[in-house]
């Protein structure tokens, strides 16, 4: 069965981005969220095994989003996406429970890397 993916970012083009490599290497995108406090709503209707999360985005941010999955789901996968130059909130992000992070602009061999060891 194909691992299924719940992609946040607030960027449609970045969505967009992702979507299309991971579709491509057999992953089911089950839904899209363009903040966090839509990606909360999206991960309870969807219990997707991964989520791609942004880091920065309007009205809740993706670390704060990050936490409340991780409350209703201790052992939820969630992997950050950040631009350059915000390692601080990387930081931050790995220690509220983020298993990894990627860097935008996004490379698809970083991607898939990313999400093979989240999973596996």
């Amino acid at each position: 069965m194909a691992t299924k993916v719940l992609i946040v970012d607030d960027a449609a083009f970045m969505r967009m981005m992702i979507k299309d490599i991971l579709t491509k290497n057999g992953y089911e995108v089950v839904a899209e969220a363009g903040d966090g406090a839509q990606a909360i709503e999206l991960y309870k209707e969807h219990s997707p095994d991964l989520v791609t999360m942004d880091i920065t985005m309007p009205d809740m941010d993706g670390i704060t989003s990050l936490k409340e999955i991780r409350k209703m789901d201790p052992n939820a996968k969630v992997i950050m996406c950040s631009a350059m130059g915000q390692q601080a909130m990387v930081i931050d992000a790995i220690q509220a429970g983020a298993k990894d992070f990627i860097v935008k602009p996004f490379q698809a061999e970083r991607v898939l890397e990313a999400i093979s060891k989240t999973i596996s």
